[in-house]
């Protein structure tokens, strides 16, 4: 079972109603505007920066997402306090999405819409591997333990092959990682842990 923390409690239960607000209500089309669009599209909505984070596409997107939030960030909640944790995600998670809006603006990307909290997921465990890096972390699916900071390359490279089709926000987790990276090494130059 695992040990929630507060702060991580409050974040699973805000996705999870906000997921079963989307299945219920589909009709009032919950999820396109909670979702962040193409800024280039007509419905893109600078509130969507911070909405996508909390809906999701699937019982399986929420599930893996809730379940990785479960696992990693606990310790991480303990370790810094409820504010930092909290500022952390929420910077993490709206990092992903202006890094996402930013490439697909650049490179000329067409439409479609990015949800979940994956983004915020991807800083969370940066900041794991950084924060505890000879942490050995067993997994589920592999019986041998693994350092923690070997554990965030493993599993960004899982989640990239596994869908080549381009319908995960590589960019978004991509972004998620690199913003959990700077804030952390900020804060180290600073001499916060």
């Amino acid at each position: 079972m695992f040990r929630l923390t507060p702060m991580v409690r409050n974040l699973i239960i805000i996705n999870v109603a906000v997921f079963l607000a989307q299945n219920l209500l589909s009709n009032l089309h919950i999820t396109e505007y909670l979702s962040l669009w193409n800024v280039r599209s007509d419905f893109f909505k600078p509130y969507q920066f911070f909405t996508y984070m909390f809906a999701h596409g699937g019982l399986g997107h929420i599930f893996f997402n809730m379940f990785a939030l479960a696992s990693f960030a606990p310790i991480l909640e303990t370790y810094w306090g409820d504010k930092k944790f909290l500022t952390f995600y929420l910077a993490t998670g709206l990092g992903a999405g202006v890094i996402y809006a930013a490439v697909n603006y650049f490179v000329g990307a067409s439409g479609g819409i990015m949800l979940g909290a994956s983004g915020a997921l991807y800083g969370i465990l940066m900041a794991f591997g950084m924060v505890f890096p000879n942490l050995e972390v067993r997994l589920i699916l592999v019986p041998v333990p693994i350092k923690a900071k070997y554990l965030v390359f493993l599993i960004g490279f899982v989640t990239y092959a596994m869908d080549r089709s381009g319908t995960v926000a590589h960019m978004a987790h991509f972004g998620g990682a690199f913003v959990g990276f700077i804030i952390i090494t900020i804060w180290r130059s600073q001499g916060q842990r």
